[in-house]
């Protein structure tokens, strides 16, 4: 039987916290994008697109983040494939499209940061790295260590935001002078992305025992609940409860490749979605390089 989630209390539903740093950060970037713009060196305010796509970017990031859905994740494994997909492949494009160009500039020279773009904004480089560490965390000893502690939780989790950020900067790039790859190229690189991340999910898929402690240990569960769920609630609710099974119309195995089939699904969508956009944003550009019949030649045949 599915049980009431709100045992857990109105911080693990909520997260009122998370909920008042995303404000915060909705509010520097109105101060630093608008009247506080020239004290950082900005000309230009943000068009009404970026705005949109910034602003939206944060809504999603509280959605997976912060709302019921983050303390789903921890109880059901396709709840948090459906949270990766969107906080991996889909909030870093609404913020790389959201963030103008002259504050992308200062960030990425900045003398800590500019060394390290330097390195991951090698394309073979953004493409590995995602994919890798994407695939490294889904091994059961990986996951189920990240599930240790929140300082381990988070810091994997910011790692793999990054590289992230930097698979889809090869793609996105803001930057003239940094947006080197040609449309076709794009197009091979977002297949790539596709194809490499697919074995994690294959493995989820097929795979005909539970693989992850975090949702078949009750031990480990509780210790994975832990990081969403204050500890004087959870001590309080530990002895009622038993495993995550208690909160999931599935058995722990059926929801494993639920969030396998979720995971492919929503890559093959997003990437999918990205590569019709370079590829009619190329196909537009091309058509447009063809010179019309000129007209004396017309007036001639005519």
């Amino acid at each position: 039987m599915w049980l009431d989630l709100q045992i857990f209390g109105f911080r693990a539903l909520w997260s009122p916290y998370f909920f008042t740093y995303i404000l915060l950060l909705a509010l520097a970037y109105f101060l630093i994008t608008g009247p506080l713009r020239h004290k950082f060196g900005g000309q230009e305010k943000p068009s009404i697109k970026q705005m949109t796509f910034f602003y939206s970017g944060l809504i999603l990031l509280y959605i997976v983040k912060g709302s019921p859905i983050d303390l789903l994740s921890h109880i059901m494994l396709s709840a948090h494939m459906t949270q990766l997909a969107v906080y991996f492949l889909v909030f870093p494009i609404f913020i790389i499209k959201g963030v103008p160009v002259w504050i992308w500039r200062k960030v990425i020279n900045a003398p800590i940061i500019k060394p390290i773009y330097k390195f991951f904004s090698n394309p073979i480089i953004a493409l590995i790295s995602f994919n890798l560490l994407f695939s490294i965390y889904h091994m059961p000893v990986i996951f189920n260590f990240s599930k240790s502690s929140q300082f381990v939780h988070s810091s994997i989790s910011v790692i793999i935001l990054f590289t992230a950020f930097m698979m889809w900067w090869m793609v996105l790039a803001p930057i003239k002078e940094h947006d080197k790859l040609p449309a076709l190229v794009k197009m091979g690189y977002i297949f790539a992305n596709a194809a490499l991340i697919t074995p994690a999910c294959a493995l989820i898929i097929f795979a005909s025992n539970p693989l992850f402690a975090a949702y078949s240990s009750e031990g480990a569960w509780i210790q994975a609940m832990s990081l969403c769920v204050p500890g004087d609630v959870l001590q309080g609710l530990t002895p009622d409860l038993s495993g995550a099974e208690m909160f999931s119309p599935l058995s722990t195995i059926d929801d494993q490749q639920l969030g396998g089939i979720v995971m492919q699904t929503l890559i093959t969508i997003i990437y999918g979605t990205m590569l019709g956009r370079v590829f009619f944003n190329w196909y537009n550009r091309e058509s447009h390089k063809i010179d019309p019949i000129p007209a004396e030649s017309y007036e001639i045949n005519t």
